[in-house]
């Protein structure tokens, strides 16, 4: 395998779902574009960040309307990457049931929605699919039950896909991210010593930030992980081990 050509995604078209804000999506859209792939990503907002309003190609989605995942699986003329990382939670509020279903929904639903939306695209380039999943996928979360359920169940789901799919030279994976300096994270940043427990309990002693997901993104897409399917990549700087 040649080292140089691991890493280029010249000529692959990548859909990021739910990179509209400053995060996690927004990262992996900026590296997959620097190795030289045709991004689009998209958001429930009108229009994206303004760092990236000029970068790529938006769509305004939401994950959870049936209509509009099969109008966007429509309206694309192909795909190579699917990047799943749209995704709602807010500290504290989560034991509400109706809120926890929006949760749910979002997060585990519109994975689903989306990725089965994308099935045809992906059987034709024998793509691959990386749901964002979670390190609470793995131990409970008493402040966001309904994320981490759902988180769960995205880790389980990839696996499930990835055994069905795999027929097709469909490749399915996902990254279960730490705590990641965020918008989304900025209501749980607000309390010091939250901020402090997760720094002294993290082996490396600090928060993520949405870059540190980047790297472990585009290795799953590219030929260096050809025989990888099934398979979620902690990238949490060893707080799940602590």
């Amino acid at each position: 395998m040649d080292p140089d050509s691991v890493f280029d995604f010249s000529s692959r078209k990548v859909l990021v779902v739910g990179a509209s804000r400053a995060g996690i999506g927004s990262a992996i859209a900026a590296s997959f574009q620097a190795g030289g792939a045709d991004v689009t990503i998209t958001g429930v907002e009108p229009e994206p960040a303004e760092a990236d309003r000029d970068r790529y190609d938006y769509v305004q989605f939401d994950v959870t309307d049936d209509t509009a995942t099969a109008d966007l699986a429509a309206a694309t003329d192909a795909l190579d990457i699917l990047v799943n990382c749209a995704a709602i939670t807010s500290r504290g509020e989560e034991m509400d049931p109706a809120f926890f279903s929006k949760v749910v929904d979002v997060n585990l639903q519109g994975t689903f929605r989306v990725s089965t939306a994308f099935l045809g695209h992906l059987k034709k380039s024998r793509g691959s699919i990386i749901n964002i999943a979670s390190m609470y996928a793995a131990f409970g979360s008493p402040m966001n039950p309904a994320y981490g359920a759902s988180k769960a169940a995205v880790k389980q789901l990839t696996k499930s896909l990835a055994m069905a799919w795999a027929k097709y030279n469909i490749r399915v994976n996902c990254i279960a991210p730490g705590f990641i300096v965020t918008e989304q994270s900025a209501k749980s940043r607000t309390d010091p010593a939250h901020v402090e427990a997760v720094n002294a309990r993290t082996p490396m002693g600090r928060w993520g930030m949405p870059e540190d997901l980047a790297g472990p993104a585009l290795f799953l897409a590219s030929p260096a992980a050809a025989f990888m399917t099934g398979t979620c990549l902690s990238v949490d700087g060893g707080y799940s081990v602590a």
